[in-house]
């Protein structure tokens, strides 16, 4: 499992290739494959619920403000693309803390 191309470079952050299991039952991290950071999530694919389910984990994860994480691609997908602002270096510290 490589965590690294699930993570990209960008200026200012960085950007994370997601694949999103709602109706889970808890919130968790299940590693990398395929390269996108799988995560389980308990919130419904509905009105947005598990997006913005994904921010906030993703925001914990990354100790970050939920303002600093953005969806960039899949609002309607399980596949996703977040963009997270912060030091480049720290988000690939915390997020490889949690694999």
């Amino acid at each position: 499992m490589r965590s690294e191309s699930a993570i990209i470079d960008i200026t200012g952050g960085i950007r994370l290739k997601v694949r999103v299991q709602a109706r889970a039952s808890h919130d968790e991290v299940v590693g990398v494959q395929d390269g996108r950071l799988r995560l389980r999530l308990s919130a419904p694919p509905l009105a947005g619920a598990a997006n913005e389910a994904c921010r906030v984990l993703l925001a914990e994860l990354c100790q970050v403000a939920k303002s600093q994480v953005r969806l960039v691609t899949g609002t309607r997908a399980r596949e996703k693309i977040f963009e997270i602002q912060g030091d480049t270096a720290a988000l690939h510290a915390k997020l490889l803390a949690h694999l």
